[in-house]
């Protein structure tokens, strides 16, 4: 097998797990290292720089750094990367000095940006210090997009999300709201010199089944019943209600019901449980306020007496695995649910029938623009999607990273470049050491189990829309919390040529990741190793031809927990624990 190419920021990206699973790359290590310091502004403003929104996310991030952490397969349990995010932001102090600046002396650029969602508000927030103008248009009478109008105050106070929406709106980005565009050809004779469209997803799926037409008064499309509490035009709701869909939408609007005066909430999901769209926690939230899931049941009929809704018709399910590994239902009974409402939470879709067919925008067979992945530009020049609306309905942290890169494409259009000559991702390494046998970072393996999450009292949180449930961890948990990370940007760094092969690091690794073998093809070195290493996801580190003997150093990269004792035990710092730090490029970083 080829030996290891360190020098590819890749590689050492790939090990640090949670940063490599964030559509951001976010640096979390880091940022749980600055909490730990004490230094919350320093982290806080770190989280920014790369997804934006830290005490949103802190908030209501769909976490897919989390089910990534090495921790999780240490002991079953990620490291709380989201929560821990939350902790900066509330201590943070004043960091308005901190922020970018911004030119008064205009670049001479105008970029113009449909909706005031995460992607649009991304590329106002890195194009801003660059010198352009940015007016964004939304149909709505004030900011956030999906962030205010279908997360409730429950989960994402007000405040907390006007704060960060005014970070980049107070870099003097032009509002326009109230303001739906209902036809691009229209609004294309307007002159910019280059436009983003991150409108989102805004059209829920409803549910074509019998009896949907006579009592549609009592049924509600989720993300439109959600905007409509946000608003203040829905302030209650029947005492029986049903909610079909078992996605994070769902949760939402079961809990904002049981808030609104719905005693008996059931969510109908079709599937077991492990299948469901909703977040583990969305769904204990959810149970903790007392809301009944309702597994394996598919809903058939609304039922209407003289035109008033009383129930909603299932099939009982039952699901068996078939030969093939695909698992296949039978209906196995019928179910009548009492309900007064019922909420259809089943799904999001775009919608651009204010887009005219005819402008040189290229749509898709499912009624999608047709964007290069890339570079978030469409097919016709200068404009570009970011968001939901480039590739349907996904979370926040993915449309700020969508932002991210269409203006990076923004910017280079405007400068007459390519929009591939992408600017480089690069990497700084360097010695995490400080004497002999100490490292600048705590090594330490603690055993303690995740913290858990403190709750606002069940009575108090449901007799108001607008108290946040969770409470934040106390100055103890975060401690416990911050030491339950395994610093996984300390990269284990060999060289080669000074190993003299006497096993120390072998003897020493508690995970016996290490093996000193001869080389052959992956697959063999594979089985070779101390411990088979059989997770194909996760990389072999292959070295040089170790000096003595031709063999080389293995390690795999699947079970090192980076606790550096194989550094400290080496003779001959052939191995070292180097601190690795991606370089990320954003708008204005042209090569």
């Amino acid at each position: 097998m080829r030996a290891t190419d360190v020098t590819n920021p890749d590689y050492y990206h790939r090990v640090v797990d949670c940063q490599w699973a964030c559509p951001a790359h976010t640096d979390i290590p880091e940022y749980i290292r600055l909490i730990a310091l004490g230094r919350y502004d320093d982290s806080y403003l770190l989280n920014r720089a790369s997804n934006v929104f830290p005490a949103i996310l802190g908030r209501t991030c769909d976490r897919p750094c989390e089910p990534a952490c090495r921790r999780l397969r240490l002991d079953g349990q990620a490291v709380a990367i989201c929560r821990l995010k939350r902790v900066a932001s509330d201590l943070k102090g004043n960091i308005d000095a901190r922020l970018p600046k911004i030119p008064r002396r205009k670049n001479g650029k105008h970029i113009a940006l449909i909706g005031a969602g995460p992607a649009s508000l991304t590329v106002a927030n890195d194009l801003m210090p660059l010198g352009y103008r940015c007016t964004i248009f939304e149909k709505l009478p004030t900011a956030g997009g999906l962030m205010r109008t279908n997360i409730p105050a429950f989960r994402l106070p007000a405040e907390v999300l006007q704060q960060e929406l005014d970070m980049i709106i107070d870099m003097g980005v032009e509002m326009r709201y109230n303001c739906e565009i209902s036809s691009l050809s229209q609004f294309l004779d307007t002159k910019f010199d280059a436009l983003f469209i991150g409108s989102g997803a805004p059209k829920g799926k409803d549910l074509s089944i019998d009896g949907r037409n006579i009592c549609s008064s009592r049924i509600h499309i989720g993300i439109e019943w959600l905007e409509s509490v946000a608003f203040g035009h829905t302030s209650s709701i029947g005492e029986n209600v049903v909610i079909i869909g078992a996605g994070n939408t769902a949760m939402d609007c079961c809990r904002t019901a049981k808030r609104l005066g719905g005693k008996n909430v059931s969510v109908i999901a079709r599937k077991p449980r492990h299948l469901l769209k909703a977040s583990d926690w969305e769904l204990a939230d959810a149970e903790e306020e007392r809301v009944d899931l309702l597994l394996n049941h598919a809903p058939q009929a609304f039922i209407a007496d003289d035109g008033k809704l009383t129930a909603l018709l299932c099939q009982q399910l039952d699901w068996q695995e078939t030969s093939d590994g695909q698992l296949k239902s039978r209906v196995v009974g019928q179910r009548q649910i009492v309900c007064d409402d019922i909420i259809l939470a089943i799904g999001q879709e775009n919608s651009f029938p204010w887009i005219e067919r005819d402008l040189g925008i290229d749509f898709d067979d499912h009624d999608l623009p047709v964007i290069d992945r890339q570079t978030f530009s469409s097919s016709r020049e200068g404009i570009f999607f970011g968001g939901d609306a480039a590739f349907g309905p996904e979370n926040i942290i993915t449309a700020v990273a969508h932002g991210h890169q269409a203006a990076i494409s923004i910017d280079l259009y405007c400068q007459g470049q390519s929009l591939n000559r992408r600017p480089a991702v690069g990497m700084n390494l360097y010695a995490a050491q400080m004497a002999l046998n100490q490292w600048n970072y705590s090594n330490d393996y603690r055993v303690a189990d995740r913290q858990q999450m403190r709750h606002l009292d069940l009575k108090q949180r449901l007799n108001d829309l607008t108290l946040e449930v969770e409470q934040g961890f106390t100055g103890e948990q975060t401690v416990t919390e911050l030491q339950r990370c395994l610093n996984c940007d300390i990269q284990t760094h060999f060289t080669a040529n000074l190993c003299i092969e006497c096993d120390a690091c072998l003897d020493i690794c508690p995970l016996h990741c290490l093996t000193i073998t001869d080389n052959t093809d992956q697959q063999q070195l594979r089985q070779q190793t101390t411990v088979p290493a059989t997770n194909n996801q996760q990389s072999l580190y292959v070295s040089d031809l170790l000096p003595q003997t031709n063999r080389v150093m293995v390690k795999d990269e699947n079970l090192c927990i980076h606790c550096g004792l194989c550094a400290e035990r080496c003779p001959t710092a052939a191995w070292d624990m180097q601190k690795f730090q991606l370089v990320i490029p954003y708008a204005g970083n042209n090569p």
